[in-house]
């Protein structure tokens, strides 16, 4: 588990919420503050990770790369995995995706389930009142979950587009997991997105 960077997000906080639920499913967690951390990933299952912006050195990166690769498997929510490292665009060639806005802020809409896939077995559409994340996502994506966009008084071109929400894809012989819903400890609470967060977790472990 490592975290870090803007605060705003509140990466000790968010991810002490699921520290109950991997030891509970027989993890040993190792809380990490720093990306030194990728630089030895031996034996690693998983790497949860909350580090919005932030800066990784290229060793650290190759570290991380390679163990995913490898068969770690990456997982993470909103700006903690897809907002990371915004200089390094082998970074996001890994994640598949980078926020690039939220227009409006916070925002009302709907996060459609659309794929038959065991994270979101068994969930409906939801609904959330926060940001709306609008990303620039790899096409060899497997998608989830989208969310579609309204017009917005500055943007109004915007209208109708879809954007994945929650995605999953392999990278070598590793798995990788991004839920973009995630800004508040109030949006990791909502049921739906709770369950799509743990059960993103197990998948993705080696």
């Amino acid at each position: 588990m490592v975290r870090g960077g803007w605060e705003g997000h509140l990466p000790v906080e968010a991810t002490d919420l699921f520290v109950p639920f991997l030891r509970d499913n027989g993890f040993e967690v190792t809380v990490s503050g720093s990306t030194s951390s990728y630089l030895d990933l031996d034996g690693t299952d998983l790497v949860l990770q909350c580090i919005s912006m932030g800066e990784i050195t290229a060793e650290e990166l190759k570290g991380l790369e390679t163990a995913v690769r490898n068969g770690t498997g990456l997982a993470g929510w909103h700006g903690g995995i897809v907002d990371s490292f915004r200089n390094s665009s082998d970074y996001q060639f890994m994640t598949g995706g980078q926020f690039v806005s939220h227009p409006g802020g916070f925002v009302d809409h709907r996060i459609d389930v659309v794929a038959d896939h065991p994270i979101v077995a068994g969930l409906e559409s939801f609904d959330l009142h926060t940001e709306q994340y609008y990303v620039h996502a790899d096409p060899t994506n497997t998608v989830l979950a989208t969310t579609t966009f309204k017009a917005h008084p500055d943007f109004p071109w915007i209208e109708g587009a879809t954007m994945p929400a929650v995605w999953t894809r392999t990278w070598g012989e590793g798995r990788v997991f991004v839920c973009t819903p995630g800004h508040s400890l109030a949006d990791l609470a909502v049921p739906e997105v709770r369950t799509i967060v743990e059960r993103g977790l197990l998948w993705a472990a080696k």
